[in-house]
């Protein structure tokens, strides 16, 4: 079976060989509400595209509203969330929550809407062997599935639960991430580990590319640009910030002052590719 297509598609997302990429994440309705930031998305979405991002991470809803509105003219990558899940409202309650995920759509679906790729979790150390089970399960489905359609599968493996004190613990991040790649990923969405030296040993582990996630609001712009630059040092293939963006003084600017970070040490052999 050719993998062709999904080397195209991956190599679109993560911005070709002379960069590294960035990616912006507006998927945090569908889980959280209507943000702080989240107001008017299509306009926000256009922000985002009039910046060249390399990549949009967006539910299939927003997928087809923004298809249907854009402007004439280049476009992000498109990487489509698959998926749904109640580990965010359970750690809201202090881990006493019902654990459940479940899958919205098929990456056939989101390849027929536009995606470039796919986006699914992967979240271990809640405790709950059973919903971990099913976890494992579900990624394998998605991966065989995204084998036979031919787009790239990025999963989102996350430490997170009663068993978990530091999410980004090399220990967790080691684990979860080739546990990704085991069951077929293409590229990972994880944690920061708190330091460059520890995250360039994960990175340099874990046998797909590493996206960097942004996590919760910054203090300031200048504290989550320090984070583009230690992601930058260590290796990964990108970073994917949601809220550090959509809540940014100024969209644009800081945008481009990622760009600027993440380029820092870029050499003409970098390649954003799976190794």
């Amino acid at each position: 079976m050719s993998d062709c297509g999904k080397k195209i598609r991956l190599n679109r997302v993560l911005g070709g060989s002379e960069h590294r990429a960035l990616v912006v994440a507006f998927d945090h309705a569908l889980v959280l509400g209507t943000i702080p930031g989240t107001e008017d998305p299509l306009g926000k979405i256009q922000q985002f595209t009039d910046a060249r991002v390399d990549a949009l991470l967006l539910n299939l809803g927003l997928i087809r509203q923004f298809a249907s509105s854009t402007r004439p003219g280049p476009v992000p990558a498109l990487i489509a969330r698959l998926d749904w899940t109640t580990v965010w409202s359970a750690i809201a309650q202090n881990g006493s929550g019902a654990l459940h995920s479940s899958l919205l759509a098929r990456p056939e679906e989101a390849l027929r809407q536009g995606a470039d790729a796919v986006l699914t979790y992967l979240v271990v150390g809640t405790g709950d062997s059973e919903f971990e089970m099913k976890e494992i399960a579900r990624n394998a489905e998605v991966a065989r599935e995204c084998e036979r359609a031919g787009i790239p599968l990025i999963v989102e493996s996350l430490a997170r639960g009663k068993d978990v004190q530091h999410p980004g613990d090399p220990q967790w991040l080691n684990l979860h991430t080739r546990m990704a790649a085991e069951l077929g990923a293409d590229a990972v969405k994880t944690d920061y580990t708190g330091d460059t030296a520890s995250m360039r040993s994960v990175v340099e582990n874990c046998p797909i590319p590493i996206l960097v996630l942004g996590g919760s609001r910054h203090a300031s712009d200048k504290h989550a640009l320090d984070l583009v630059r230690a992601v930058a040092a260590a290796g990964a293939a990108g970073i994917v910030f949601g809220r550090n963006v959509f809540q940014a003084d100024n969209i644009s600017v800081f945008l481009g002052q990622a760009r600027a970070a993440l380029n820092v040490g870029v050499t003409p052999e970098f390649q954003a590719i799976p190794r």
